[in-house]
């Protein structure tokens, strides 16, 4: 910044800029707030049918998110101008006091106009018969210390005009339609990120110059921003596609073999570099455009470190991968990504799949304890989970779902496909335990329908559970137990078997038998059976409460609700128990043990099933509003809860001190009785908390009749679809 510019700068027109800024935030404030509790809040609550459950719910989803990224946005711009504003007029004053001073001491100062500016001293002919004392010469240590200072002025004046400058670009680069959620408090955080992302791409640069305590130093820093838009696309840009490719590559074949502190410093650098690469791929910039089609095009680039002996590196793909298994990437990039990865491992067919990716890479390590990177799938199926609506769009295709499926009895990517898979038919991310699941869409039961149908194929569709799949697919099950309940009781069951599924009766008709052969091989993975039991439960429990809480809800008996839920349990739970039974999970249950351990881990997890409305329940509104979600209203989901806790607990049945509930995998009447004991403690329960007038003990009387006679029915349902012993 030149002399003059600072000296004189009027800042009013910067100010006035600030004052309007500040108005619109206030006003996109208000509209971002009638956007969540309005429109959204609405669309929520709506029973959307046909293509307003998908176009018109997803449009006011994305509008909603809209205003409140454009109020982010206009919040971020505010504060960075308002606090460059006044750094700036700081700026001005101290170098106009300098300049002062230096008059004080017979010292002009003048801008040289060329971007320098010169301290020199006053000479006056009279100043050598002064009787003050002054002389025309000057003191070139005062001099000096003007020039230092001024200087000093003018360097920050310059770094707070430039780095809010590029912060501001950045900022209104990211989103080439629509706003950026990016949120900074003011200039220095945001020049700071920045000033992060250039050091550590420098730093990146030279990967073989990094040692263990440097790379520690790197993840410290690169664990601080990497949710940071800013700092994610600058270190993104500087480092270039390439050489994000080929700085991991060094440091895995640096680092290969690395046990201990130094292995746990390797997996921290690869779960930063993941987030932050996430993260950068949401930028929309020209120059972030460029950097995801460059990295698309090193797919089957060689990577390889200089100093390697084996010509054989690693593929882009695997590289690439191997960056996905943490963070959630943009959806349109994840799409490109996995268009060419598919179409790559189809061209190889299903038995051949692992040598496409493992031959000649036998010395491959991408992984640090998490597999070794060389099937690209694997990191891909990761990065898909993390992302439901990239999930979705992979699946869609019938014909790529089953080559999937099929690839997993010749390669390990059994367990990331599962997870993207639920990912796909849920709505809900992996891992992701705090925000409500939408209800399920059109194209996500159809997906769902596909996948029951690879498993119920008679010709090795069961197989598909023992190959990492089972715990997946019994998640999937508990998801979608109203559709599967609805499928069992068939048609014009919705009254009682309430849901919010776009396509409730998707599975009845020819899809009853899909439904009975996906519980059915399901059940022979201990904890597929855990998530089938959970779910059944959590949703015979939310339908007692929201059925007993709210007559309404069906028009009829309470005592013909009762039965129609207490059947359904049985119809359910039965068909696991008869496969039991049936001698189909022997194999796969060492005595009882696993189940038993199964469905105590599943319990965590089956806990958020209810938090993050995995059923997807209608429940009066007066009991948390028409999602099952017990973080809006405080009671919803209660019985559901009780449920969970006492399958978690393993709690004795009353009169068989030692038979603990559904802990017994070899008794089939055990198991037919712990049915018929949860749904009865439920039933209990929700009369208890809705004070209910009905008698215990017809209450019990019908659960108790209606389980075994749902359990008697399923034993049918199975001998009508499969071959049974």
């Amino acid at each position: 910044m030149h002399l003059d510019t600072l000296r004189h700068g009027n800042f009013a027109k910067l100010g006035d800029a600030v004052t309007d800024w500040e108005q619109m935030t206030k006003k996109l404030a208000e509209l971002k707030e009638d956007a969540e509790s309005k429109l959204k809040a609405k669309a929520d609550a709506a029973k959307w049918k046909g293509v307003n459950a998908t176009v018109s719910r997803e449009f006011i989803d994305r509008t909603a998110a809209e205003f409140a990224d454009a109020h982010t946005q206009a919040d971020s711009i505010t504060k960075i101008l308002s606090d460059t504003r006044g750094e700036l007029i700081g700026y001005r004053t101290q170098v106009n006091d300098a300049i002062k001073r230096a008059n004080d001491q017979n010292l002009t100062v003048v801008d040289n106009h060329d971007g320098t500016f010169s301290v020199m001293g006053n000479t006056r002919p009279d100043w050598s018969s002064d009787p003050s004392g002054k002389t025309g010469a000057t003191d070139q240590k005062t001099v000096d210390a003007f020039v230092t200072e001024i200087q000093g002025i003018l360097t920050k004046a310059t770094q707070s005009d430039d780095t809010a400058a590029e912060a501001l670009r950045l900022l209104v680069d990211q989103a080439k339609y629509g706003f950026s959620d990016a949120s900074y408090a003011n200039r220095d955080e945001a020049a700071a990120a920045v000033a992060a992302a250039e050091k550590l791409a420098k730093m990146a640069k030279k990967p073989s110059d990094m040692s263990l305590d440097d790379i520690k130093a790197f993840n410290r820093e690169m664990a601080k921003y990497h949710d940071d838009p800013l700092f994610a696309e600058k270190f993104a840009r500087g480092l270039g596609a390439k050489g994000t490719l080929q700085f991991w590559t060094e440091m895995t074949y640096a680092h290969a073999g690395a046990k201990g502190p130094e292995l746990e410093t390797m997996k921290d650098l690869q779960n930063n570099l993941s987030l932050t690469l996430a993260t950068a791929s949401f930028s929309d910039s020209d120059a972030m455009q460029g950097w995801k089609k460059n990295l698309l095009d090193e797919t089957t680039t060689n990577f390889r470190a200089p100093n390697s002996p084996n010509p054989i590196g690693a593929l882009g793909y695997q590289v690439i991968s191997s960056l996905m298994r943490n963070g959630q990437y943009d959806t349109e990039f994840l799409d490109a990504y996995r268009k060419d990865v598919f179409k790559a491992d189809r061209g190889a067919g299903e038995s051949n799949t692992d040598d496409r990716w493992v031959k000649g890479y036998n010395g491959l390590d991408l992984g640090f304890g998490d597999g070794d990177g060389r099937d690209p799938l694997e990191g891909l199926f990761d990065g898909l989970s993390h992302n439901p609506e990239a999930s979705e769009h992979a699946f869609a295709s019938k014909a790529d779902l089953d080559h999937m499926l099929g690839t997993t009895t010749y390669t390990d990517r059994g367990e990331s496909l599962g997870r993207a898979l639920e990912s796909a038919v849920t709505g809900v991310a992996a891992g992701d335990t705090s925000a409500a699941a939408p209800p399920h869409s059109t194209a996500q039961v159809k997906i769902m329908a596909n996948i029951m149908k690879a498993v119920a194929d008679p010709d090795g569709g069961a197989n598909l559970v023992s190959q990492g799949l089972g715990e997946s697919f019994g998640d999937m099950a508990a998801a979608y137990m109203p559709e599967i309940s609805q499928a069992l009781a068939g048609p014009n069951s919705d009254a009682a078997f309430l849901t919010h599924s776009d396509a409730p009766d998707a599975f009845q008709g020819e899809g009853v038998r899909d439904v009975v052969r996906f519980l059915s091989a399901t059940s022979a993975d201990p904890a597929g059976r855990a998530g089938i039991i959970f779910g059944e439960s959590i949703y015979t429990g939310s339908l007692l409460e929201s059925h007993l809480s709210d007559p309404s809800l069906f028009q009829g008996s309470r005592q013909h609700v009762l039965e129609d839920i207490g059947r359904n349990a049985g119809v359910i739970e039965g068909i696991v128990g008869h496969s039991v039974a049936d001698g189909e999970v022997k194999a796969a249950i060492d005595g009882e043990t696993d189940y038993n351990s199964a469905l105590k881990d599943k319990g965590d997890a089956a806990k958020s099933w209810i938090t993050i409305a995995f059923t997807g329940l209608e429940v009066p509104a007066h009991y948390g509003g028409e999602i099952m979600e017990a973080a809006v209203g405080g009671t919803a989901g209660a019985v559901a809860n009780g449920a969970v806790d006492r399958l978690i607990e393993a709690q004795q049945m009353h009169g068989a001190k030692d038979s603990g509930l559904y802990t017994s995998a070899k008794d089939l009447y055990a198991m037919r009785d712990s049915v018929t004991q949860q749904a009865q403690w439920s039933t209990a329960d929700a009369l208890a908390r809705h004070h209910v007038n009905v008698p215990k003990d017809d209450a019990n009387d019908v659960i108790r009749t209606s389980v075994n006679a749902g359990w008697d029915a399923s034993s049918e349902y199975l001998s009508r679809t499969k071959e049974r012993p």
